[in-house]
């Protein structure tokens, strides 16, 4: 591990109100004091206490010379000596006003004075190597940075507070636990009975199984909320697609008129609706057509209908359905759907019976009534999202959940392991095999943490974070 002192600018590089430097390292506090000067004119900052804030100036001056004359800016030095800081090392955080040459120029007289720039996430790299956090916690880091919904930043900040941690370090404790009984009674036979214990070990991984298979099933929901829902509407022409999507962004953003075909191509937006991401697709009205432009438009409805995690499929209230919505049923096949009744602000004839008689072999399809015109019903779309994808338990639900892929391989390889654990206790093989496979499980498990994770591993993963961070 390098031990030598980082800076890099930890905001923002554009005009702000306030703009931080951060300064990490053995001589974070010498090397800022000197070019730090309280209003007295004296370098204190090496005498505070830690996580004490001191007024004064970043001065850039030669020995000698009076140091109001190389005043840079007016600050605030916040000081967190080891190991009480984020990366577990003395930190300086000089917080500047926040112009973007102001910022370089502090940044570049830090340099200067001995500091090296951070690579991208050295600062959250040196708090993993010092053990102010896991590699799971480390990673959520990021999560919350690029979190896009209240559901994302607060599955981020649980992993970040260390849920998913205490999960996977108990399941390790409690295999390690299995390992060393077993390796005891192996060099110790006289005083540890091994008798009995397969039926005992075969249960402890039918548990540890059914733990790990509950975490990789939380990885669909962990992937939407990460990344949002896949989300296409389809509908007969003129059934008011454009009108939802336009009533759900809360602006005219999709062309709408009585003229069928009007949406030829395909029209992309990101929103938060209860919380959750939706990465909306309007598509084209399905309908046969002689019109070219417009008949491509409905071919890439389809294309995007096969690659969607929900399909919002929009039935006029006020027109009895037809050959048309059975032609969208046969290409729905079994994903996620919700149908959505439009214009019960008009005389709605379709009944909710009706649409079950287009879904015979879906009686719980969902259906939801609503008028893209007036937004009534929209609040009801969003709990229905919420229910179909989520068990109606977004906000409520404490258990850790996996957003992230590499965790989900790990857990795959451990559930793996703990397999051939079993089948080993069916075959009866001797019991040094149980040993291997449960240590297999244990490494495997320990990645997520990073307790068994090389440097490549660590420097890819810290490589992909942004600069100050």
């Amino acid at each position: 591990m390098r031990t030598d002192t980082i800076a890099a600018i930890a905001t923002a590089l554009s005009e702000a109100g306030i703009g931080i430097i951060r300064v990490s390292g053995p001589e974070a506090v010498s090397l800022v004091d000197h070019i730090f000067y309280n209003s007295a004119g004296l370098r204190k900052l090496s005498g505070k206490s830690s996580h004490t804030v001191s007024h004064g100036y970043i001065v850039d001056t030669k020995e000698g010379e009076d140091w109001k004359k190389g005043i840079v800016d007016e600050v605030l030095a916040v000081l967190m000596k080891a190991p009480h800081s984020y990366t577990g090392e003395d930190t300086v955080e000089i917080n500047c006003h926040g112009g973007v040459l102001l910022l370089q120029k502090v940044l570049q007289l830090v340099l200067r004075n001995g500091a090296r720039l951070a690579e991208p996430g050295e600062f959250t790299k040196r708090a993993f190597l010092n053990g102010r956090m896991d590699l799971s916690q480390a990673e959520a880091v990021m999560d919350v940075i690029h979190s896009q919904s209240e559901m994302a930043l607060s599955s981020s900040i649980e992993q970040l507070t260390g849920k998913l941690a205490l999960v996977v370090r108990d399941l390790r404790q409690q295999i390690l636990y299995e390992v060393a009984f077993i390796e005891s009674a192996l060099d110790d036979p006289e005083h540890i009975s091994l008798e009995g214990y397969e039926e005992r070990l075969s249960l402890k991984c039918t548990s540890f199984i059914d733990r790990i298979e509950k975490l990789i099933a939380s990885s669909q929901d962990g992937r939407l909320m990460r990344e949002g829902i896949q989300t296409v509407i389809l509908g007969r022409p003129n059934a008011g697609k454009s009108s939802l999507l336009n009533a759900i962004l809360g602006e005219e953003r999709a062309i709408v008129t009585q003229v069928p075909g009007t949406t030829r191509d395909i029209l992309q937006e990101t929103i938060s609706l209860r919380g959750i991401t939706l990465h909306m697709i309007d598509t084209a009205g399905i309908r046969h057509t002689e019109d070219v432009v417009e008949r491509i438009g409905v071919d890439r409805a389809r294309e995007y209908a096969q690659k969607a995690d929900l399909i919002l499929f929009v039935i006029d209230g006020s027109e009895l359905p037809d050959e048309r919505e059975k032609e969208i049923i046969s290409f729905i096949g079994q994903k996620h759907v919700i149908v959505v009744i439009n214009k019960t602000d008009l005389n709605t004839i379709v009944s909710e019976d009706q649409i079950h008689a287009f879904f015979p072999e879906r009686a719980d399809i969902p259906i939801v009534r609503i008028s893209a015109s007036s937004g009534a019903g929209l609040d009801l779309l969003g709990k229905e999202i919420e229910k179909l994808f989520f068990d109606g338990e977004l906000k409520g639900n404490r258990e850790a959940v996996i957003t992230n892929l590499r965790h989900k391989e790990a857990l795959e390889e451990a559930g793996k392991s703990l397999l051939l654990v079993r089948q080993g206790l069916e075959a009866r093989m001797p019991e040094d095999f149980y040993s291997i496979d449960l240590m297999g499980a244990y490494t495997a498990l320990g990645s997520i943490v990073g307790e068994e994770v090389g440097e490549d591993l660590v420097q890819e993963i810290f490589s992909k974070f942004c600069m100050g961070k």
